[in-house]
């Protein structure tokens, strides 16, 4: 997003968004995909706590008599209304349905689904396709999700409301109307140049499919490049839908925003296409709070933090009352009071292979990665000097004492 420094990238309306809060730049997911993402900071415990550390496992099969971030804005007297992907978007079981007023979900229509489209992997992965397509932003069920949702922010409520919006995109497939791939010429998206030779370190650095994308030309990195750019401003629209919605009511000024992505996502750096990294291209995603509760506007945050402190963060900047003891995270309402404050020295993530574990340990100046409590493997990089990640210094000597001191960050890890 221009935002956050993308030369091409044209995201206008997050970007007037970031400029009436605080933009964070160190907001870190516990596991770089949907599933075990959203489950996590919305319980505010950690995947493994939790439980959850694939796709597949629902949530009601882990929650119990936890109360999840959006049932304590209910059980605090708020109406609560969910739209599209909150939980993570499979069947019922994944869903906290006690927690909702309402809650509704849409499908892109039949124009909305022709276009023009091409698989960048010739169907070896399914998802792995663009489609300019037919139709008007409302063809798709992010335009649906804009649309109902300025509908319920422009309706009188007798209540206050938590309004959780989930838009899609940019997740793969890569779909959004054609207008936003047109602003995209393919020769302005130059994919990342890689250092001469670059291998990831270990087989199992990156998930198995990642030896179809090692087939890409110049032309297929460019085109997934121009999907995902178009996808990004595509959904940018909804949220300038949104953000006029509110200005128009007047609920602009009493109304908190909390914009974020669920984890990040590698466009070819480290030779990667997609998200269930322990990088910094995985587990790094943005993050904007603005409106009422935000104290100096217009600023970046370089504190780092955990997704899961994003509840409790959310709780005290609502004065929410019974927020639950057993919460892993940690409120930053205080940098969000004031984006200069530090918080926390080091962030931690986790992602797997299989039956196995990947573990991640960051702080300001070093990420070290630990494969099955490094009987796998173990990876260091300098982010001062590699901060995509491309040398691993694990296995050299110069940096033994580094090592020993994030093994001692690792298993400091409260989990």
């Amino acid at each position: 997003m221009g935002t956050y420094g993308h030369p091409i990238v044209k995201s206008p309306n997050i970007d007037k968004l970031a400029a009436m809060g605080v933009q964070f730049n160190n907001a870190h997911c516990n596991f770089a995909v949907c599933g075990p993402s959203r489950g996590s900071f919305l319980t505010g415990l950690r995947p493994e706590t939790l439980g959850i550390l694939n796709n597949t496992t629902p949530l009601l099969s882990v929650l119990g008599d936890k109360i999840t971030l959006p049932n304590l804005f209910k059980k605090n007297g708020f109406e609560t209304i969910g739209l599209g992907k909150t939980f993570h978007d499979k069947t019922a079981d994944h869903e906290d349905m006690k927690a909702w007023d309402a809650y509704y979900k849409f499908e892109t229509t039949a124009l909305g689904s022709t276009g023009e489209q091409r698989n960048v992997t010739d169907g070896k992965m399914p998802w792995c396709y663009w489609q300019a397509a037919e139709g008007t932003d409302d063809d798709q069920e992010d335009g649906q999700i804009a649309k109902k949702a300025v509908e319920i922010i422009k309706t009188t409520r007798e209540k206050p409301f938590f309004l959780a919006i989930g838009f899609k995109k940019p997740h793969d497939p890569f779909v959004a109307p054609k207008k936003y791939f047109d602003l995209y010429p393919l020769e302005e998206c130059d994919p990342i140049e890689l250092p001469e030779g670059y291998q990831s370190p270990y087989e199992h650095s990156l998930p198995r499919m990642s030896k179809e994308f090692d087939k890409f030309d110049d032309q297929d990195k460019r085109e997934f490049l121009r999907s995902y750019y178009a996808c990004t401003t595509f959904m940018d629209a909804q949220v300038g839908r949104l953000l006029d919605a509110l200005k128009e009511t007047g609920q602009m000024d009493n109304t908190l925003i909390v914009f974020f992505g669920d984890h990040g996502y590698h466009l070819g750096e480290n030779k990667w296409w997609n998200k269930v990294t322990v990088y910094e291209q995985g587990t790094r995603a943005p993050f904007i709070i603005a409106g009422n509760a935000v104290g100096k506007k217009g600023l970046q945050s370089e504190a780092m933090f955990e997704f899961i402190d994003i509840y409790p963060t959310m709780a005290e900047l609502m004065n929410l009352k019974n927020t639950p003891d057993y919460l892993e995270g940690k409120s930053f309402a205080s940098v969000v009071e004031d984006p200069e404050l530090p918080f926390r020295d080091q962030v931690y993530a986790v992602s797997k292979r299989g039956d196995m574990l990947g573990r991640m340990v960051k702080n300001k100046a070093w990420r070290y990665i630990e494969w099955d409590h490094g009987k796998q493997g173990a990876e260091l990089y300098d982010q001062r000097k590699d901060p995509l990640e491309y040398i691993n210094l694990a296995g050299n000597t110069a940096y033994s004492d580094v090592l020993v001191a994030m093994k001692k960050s690792m298993q400091s890890v409260k989990r």
